[in-house]
């Protein structure tokens, strides 16, 4: 894919209407208010259009929609990767466009940060339908202020939490999976991370009945494996099968294949039209290092651009359509002896709500052990440090205890 295809992407995000209508939460979820309910009991799951993510986070692009344009939060959508194109408002036609271009204006951030007085003169256009057409463009990709008590209402009503398939996992998780949020996990290779998303993948579709897509690009994914965990939880062939049937598998290999996959959900999901895959409410990215890596270092701008519009997608697709999106990631280590870190740096440290740091109790060189021990990195709702033990065999749970935070995550 090249740099005219990533710009085509980057313009089909925008007027996506009203996404996320008309799903229902269903039995067995866990609707958030305040506190998670711990009965299990479901609550309403309708989303009346984009919300916040649980724990009370701050929504992003809280701009009025008017006055600096040039600044970048003003614009909840990726604006600066939004190319002028015709069709994209009314006004903007092919020959004002090429017009713009040769004066160096090619996308919407461009357009409402320039002087149109000045672009008028330059172009020989109208300056009033410039203005025409630079209003309707705020309005279109500008952000509108809420209230607290809006945001929490529509907080209540689009939360649902979802079992991973572990309780002890579910318990350092505080509950399980949150929709509308980035939760990644993260450790050395042979630590467990696949094998915890198969897992809740097993979870989802057969104990919810909900489907899953499972984006790999290592080709760790394995149908046996996870056809082993439904036998384990059911002897109904007929549920087995219908369960691996709401597990879509895409193998992408490349960010920009990935960028694509979660484009052409987004189109889906925006239109309500989600084909053979049904209701979907779990996205699986394994792992989310292996496609940036190659990107960082000699062309380091270009790739942390590609992250940052990784990033994005993923949030937006999580708050949007009011799914859990699971991510995993490989860790780093400064020296022999120093501290586990998460890779990718500082930058993507932001993307993630919940991190947590899967490693292997008996050490790295007795990986095929099926204990492993699960640490609270990162959370809005849980203090950190918290680490549970659990068995990615036979879900076996253990108790819960607390340890003491591991340092540089």
């Amino acid at each position: 894919m090249g740099k005219r295809e990533l710009e085509r992407d980057g313009a089909a995000g925008t007027g996506m209407g009203q996404p996320g209508r008309g799903w229902e939460t269903p039995a067995g979820w866990d609707s958030r208010a305040g506190e998670p309910q711990r009965d299990g009991t479901a609550g309403p799951g309708k989303r009346s259009g984009p919300g916040p993510s649980a724990g009370g986070r701050k929504q992003e692009g809280s701009g009025q929609g008017c006055g600096e344009p040039r600044r970048s939060l003003l614009f909840p959508f990726p604006a600066e990767m939004v190319v002028l194109r015709a069709g994209l408002c009314p006004g903007l036609t092919e020959d004002m466009i090429q017009l713009l271009r040769a004066n160096g204006i090619r996308t919407v951030v461009d357009f409402v940060s320039s002087d149109l007085e000045d672009v008028a003169q330059k172009c020989s256009l109208s300056y009033k339908a410039l203005v025409a057409v630079r209003r309707v463009l705020l309005a279109q990709f500008s952000a509108f202020p809420a209230n607290g008590a809006d945001l929490y209402e529509e907080l209540k009503s689009s939360t649902a939490i979802l079992p991973t398939g572990s309780p002890s996992l579910d318990q350092l998780l505080d509950s399980g999976l949150y929709t509308g949020e980035v939760t990644e996990l993260m450790g050395a290779p042979g630590a467990g991370k696949t094998q915890v998303c198969l897992g809740i993948a097993a979870s989802v579709s057969l104990g919810l009945k909900q489907h899953i897509l499972f984006l790999d690009t290592t080709g760790g994914f394995t149908a046996a494996r996870l056809y082993q965990m439904l036998q384990a939880q059911t002897e109904d062939e007929e549920e087995q099968l219908e369960a691996l049937q709401r597990v879509q598998v895409e193998r992408v290999f490349n960010i920009y294949e990935v960028l694509r996959a979660l484009q052409e959900l987004r189109d889906r999901l925006s239109q309500q039209v989600v084909s053979s895959m049904g209701p979907l409410k779990v996205v699986v990215l394994d792992s989310v290092s292996a496609v940036i890596y190659p990107l960082l270092g000699g062309r380091q701008s270009e790739g942390l651009a590609l992250m940052m519009q990784l990033s994005r997608e993923l949030k937006t697709l999580a708050r949007e359509f009011s799914l859990a999106v699971v991510v995993t990631n490989q860790v780093t280590r400064d020296s022999s002896s120093g501290p586990l870190r998460p890779a990718l740096g500082r930058s993507w440290s932001f993307v993630p709500s919940t991190r947590v740091l899967l490693e292997s109790k008996e050490g790295p060189w007795e990986r095929s052990s099926t204990q492993r021990a699960a640490s609270l990195a990162k959370s809005p709702r849980q203090p950190t440090g918290i680490q549970v033990e659990l068995d990615i065999g036979n879900g076996d749970v253990l108790e819960p205890s607390l340890v003491t935070p591991t340092q540089g995550l």
